[in-house]
């Protein structure tokens, strides 16, 4: 029986993931606030959700 690993993932696949972070990431940029001038210690809880998801985006476009 042929059978392929779960953890060979073929590059198309990496290719996709990356293309989809990117794109998703250009979307933030212009939707999301930004909130590099304000404190971090300051921010409200949905301002910290915010930045933990564009800092996840940011990471998996860049990776």
């Amino acid at each position: 029986m042929n059978s392929i690993p779960f953890h060979d993932v073929s590059l198309k696949d990496k290719d996709m993931k990356k293309s989809f972070f990117r794109l998703l990431n250009a979307i933030n940029k212009k939707v999301l606030p930004k909130l590099s001038n304000k404190d971090p210690n300051r921010l409200t809880r949905m301002e910290k959700g915010i930045l933990a998801y564009r800092y996840f985006v940011l990471v998996n476009s860049l990776d």
